[in-house]
């Protein structure tokens, strides 16, 4: 099914927030559109702050996330880098899949790509699995 990019973002974060309920955590959402979070998980004492994407697998099987915020105003797109420190954690929702992925975005650099269908060739070597973040960190 085709998405309009900001229903894909809506489903992206109502999806996240049904796998995160169901994952045992509470979910708050920021009372602003302008948090640098889209969600606040809490369990066991902890909470944590959460940024919610929606991405489809693109023709070589894979999720590229980079870590950067897009806007368009009068003077057009401006492209962000994200501030990781104010976000615990990366959920990445896939409509292919319907799937969410989970990783703390501290630990790359300044896109991570996690391959969904295996390569062709049977690759292995350095390469991240969409299927080895699906639990939270």
């Amino acid at each position: 099914m085709q998405h309009h990019t900001k229903t894909l973002g809506d489903l992206g974060t109502l999806k996240a927030q049904l796998d995160l309920f169901e994952k045992g955590f509470i979910v708050a959402i920021p009372l602003t559109e302008h948090a640098p979070f889209d969600l606040i998980i809490y369990k066991d004492g902890f909470s944590r702050t959460v940024q919610v994407k929606a991405r489809s697998i693109d023709a070589k099987g894979n999720l590229n996330i980079t870590f950067r915020s897009t806007y368009s105003d009068t003077n057009g797109m401006h492209n962000v880098p994200v501030d990781k420190s104010h976000i615990d954690l990366y959920c990445v929702y896939c409509p292919d899949t319907d799937q969410c992925y989970y990783f703390d975005p501290k630990q790359f650099n300044k896109s991570l790509c996690l391959r969904v269908s295996a390569p062709k060739n049977n690759q292995r070597k350095n390469i991240k699995f969409a299927s080895d973040y699906c639990q939270v960190p």
